[in-house]
Formats: structure tokens, sequence, C-alpha cells
């Protein structure tokens, strides 16, 4: 099912944030400012790895899946 404009949007917005996010994780940086001008200061690397696994969660629930994972079974049919 194709997300509406406004689940459009906050996807997008999140995946921004994401981004920087992204960008503040690899270069070692503890800050981020966000669209509106706001500063979120994190304490460690690992505060910052969880806020992204928190916006995958919330895209993934935005897009209607809760994971990428495919679950095969299999049976003979008897």
């Amino acid at each position: 099912m194709p997300l509406c404009f406004d689940d459009q949007v906050r996807v997008a917005r999140l995946l921004q944030f994401r981004d920087a996010l992204q960008d503040a994780r690899f270069s070692g940086v503890r800050s981020v400012r966000d669209q509106n001008g706001e500063e979120i200061t994190y304490r460690s690397q690992a505060e910052i790895e969880q806020a992204i696994v928190a916006l995958d969660r919330e895209m993934a629930a935005l897009r209607g899946r809760t994971s990428g994972r495919i679950r095969i079974s299999t049976s003979k049919g008897l």
C-alpha cells in the first residue's frame, strides 16, 4: 500500500535526520542540529546508534513493515 502524503513527508524528514546522525556517528561528533535549528547532544556514540535504530523502526512502521527479514516455510504437503 502506498504511503499517504503526510507519511511520505514524515519519512523524508526522518531520513534527513538519520543522515545527520550517520554523519555525526562517522565523524565522531556528538551533537546534531535538526531542521528546526534545535541542537541535540548525545552522551555517547552508542546513544547515536540507538537513535538511528529507533528512526529505522519508525520509518519501517510508517512504511507498513516491521523488518527486512523474509521467512520462508516449506512442506511436502502430506
